[in-house]
């Protein structure tokens, strides 16, 4: 896999509750600009709207699955390219993001509206309240448990009406892996965390966090602690970008273009530093 290949190819990884269909915005408007794009799924989990009406007949391919399948899969995704592509995740997929690049794969990376790898402490009760519903319940360890339209307009698309939030709701959403987000969720008191990352990595891709001002699943406290301990213990390229007003429906949410173009610009030519 050549390190030095051109920068032709953008890799959009998806997060809980979603699927490959929640980058359809995004995949236009990287291919009008000449890139080839990528947008691999979880294990179990197919493209298009076909694979979002499969997941809520039958999630049963999301019961168990956890973090470690997952990056191995995108491992394997990323490692078969002629080339580093440019690597971006939103939510979950902003914590596999970071994980890969920590791994040596891409040549740039995006978390945006990130998840917290381990290590990260900040736990905003907004936070709290928006993962409730699965953590809960020990037992939801093993399933894959919906989010209600409810649960989704407070988590998602806050800035949304009901009626908005319910159409993208209608389009995108699906059942979480309970595992993963167990696993994300009390990985700072599990040895050996699945999402263990080493933020002394100074031979890591640079790294751009991005976060929605108006985030509530995923505030910006924990993609600011995210940036602030990666420049803290590593030489890097680091950077973090705050888009005031915006929901986690970062991909889809009125006025993403100019995230998707502004995180397409910074990974073709990184800057350190808060934006």
């Amino acid at each position: 896999m050549a390190d030095e290949a051109p920068a032709t190819t953008v890799v959009l990884i998806h997060g809980l509750w979603m699927t490959p269909l929640s980058w359809e915005h995004w995949v236009t408007r990287y291919q009008q600009r000449g890139m080839t794009v990528i947008t691999p799924g979880y294990p179990g989990i197919e493209p298009g709207e076909a694979g979002v009406e499969a997941l809520r007949r039958d999630p049963s391919p999301l019961a168990g699955l956890g973090v470690r399948e997952v990056f191995d899969h995108l491992c394997e995704v990323i490692g078969a390219l002629d080339g580093k592509p440019v690597i971006m995740g939103h939510s979950f997929g902003g914590a596999f993001v970071q994980l890969l690049l920590d791994a040596g794969y891409g040549r740039a990376g995006v978390s945006l509206d990130g998840a917290a790898v381990k290590g990260i402490r900040a736990l905003p009760l907004s936070e709290i309240r928006a993962t409730f519903p699965v953590l809960h319940n020990p037992a939801n360890k093993s399933r894959a448990v919906p989010i209600t339209e409810k649960d989704f307009h407070y988590a998602f698309t806050n800035t949304l009406t009901e009626e908005e939030s319910k159409a993208v709701y209608d389009r995108y959403a699906v059942p979480v892996s309970g595992r993963i987000l167990f696993q994300g969720g009390f990985a700072n008191v599990t040895p050996h965390a699945a999402t263990t990352y080493n933020f002394a990595n100074d031979d890591r891709a640079p790294l751009l966090f991005v976060a929605g001002g108006k985030d509530h699943i995923l505030p910006p406290a924990v993609q600011h602690e995210n940036y602030v301990k990666n420049t803290k213990h590593s030489e890097a390229i680091t950077a973090y970008k705050l888009f005031d007003g915006r929901s986690h429906y970062t991909c889809g949410e009125p006025g993403w273009e100019a995230v998707a173009d502004f995180a397409l610009d910074w990974a073709l030519a990184p800057v350190a530093g808060e934006l």
